[in-house]
């Protein structure tokens, strides 16, 4: 039986997104250790804190380890683009991971946002 948060698309699409990172990652040429570490935190620290966000009792810890996620995406967005200007990520791979990571990021702002409204 899976978890509550495994059928979140979004949970589904960081994971995603974290597994192409790491396929892509893989191929960094040695010396951009700290490229390929840093970027495969900040994709995988997306999905994990949605799922340790679902499983926080009160709202504002969900709605805080959802921010994280949220914090996590954006600084998946000048990792991506450094992994760009250095060659290690072509310019149509790079264009549709950032679109994957906007479509994320629309996603959990819809997610933090439902939790406001259902406070009130």
């Amino acid at each position: 039986m899976p978890f509550a948060f495994e059928k979140l698309l979004v949970y589904q699409k960081a994971v995603d997104f974290s597994d192409r990172i790491c396929e892509l990652s893989g191929n960094f040429p040695r010396g951009f250790y700290f490229l390929t570490d840093q970027i495969n935190r900040a994709a995988l620290s997306i999905s994990t804190n949605i799922a340790e966000g679902n499983g926080r009792f009160t709202t504002p810890d969900k709605r805080n380890f959802f921010g994280i996620a949220r914090g996590s995406v954006q600084e998946c967005v000048p990792l991506l683009e450094l992994a760009r200007r250095r060659g290690f990520v072509q310019q149509a791979e790079h264009d549709a991971l950032k679109g994957n990571l906007e479509e994320i990021s629309r996603m959990l702002s819809g997610l933090i946002i439902s939790l406001e409204k259902r406070r009130s």
